[in-house]
């Protein structure tokens, strides 16, 4: 069993503001929130990224089920949904990042630079890449 700061809050070994658990995902509010109400959903099971996880299905059906509970139980007129693999992952094992939004919160845009294909043609390169990767599976 890996030691990483979310498998001890799994675990119980350490305190954490726990919003839902089942065998499938513990959930609990991020100690520095986007937002107040701010929840982190993580496997149970110890995983590093995305590509790791066996059974995407039961995790992701947690995910949008405390999507629908972010905005319903914080009245948020949405969410913002967002995950990491290795790069930025302050901690390593796979969680997904359920943030309320509403119109006007002071979040703007994304957190990253955006770029753009030097042509159709170089668009299409990449995306072949990765279809070509996706058959390999």
């Amino acid at each position: 069993m890996s030691t990483d700061l979310f498998c001890e809050i799994i675990a119980g070994a350490r305190p954490a503001h726990v919003v839902s658990a089942d065998e499938v995902a513990v959930s609990f509010l991020d100690t520095r929130p986007v937002f107040k109400g701010h929840v982190l959903v993580v496997p149970r099971l110890h995983v590093e990224t995305l590509a790791d996880l066996a059974d995407v299905g039961p995790f992701f059906s947690r995910v949008q089920a405390m999507a629908r509970a972010v905005e319903e139980g914080l009245e948020a007129a949405g969410t913002f949904v967002a995950m990491n693999n290795r790069i930025s992952q302050s901690v390593p094992h796979l969680h997904v990042h359920v943030v309320p939004r509403n119109r006007k919160d002071g979040l703007r845009g994304f957190f990253w630079p955006r770029t753009t294909y030097e042509s159709a043609q170089e668009a299409e390169t990449y995306a072949a890449a990765v279809a070509k990767a996706l058959a390999a599976e």
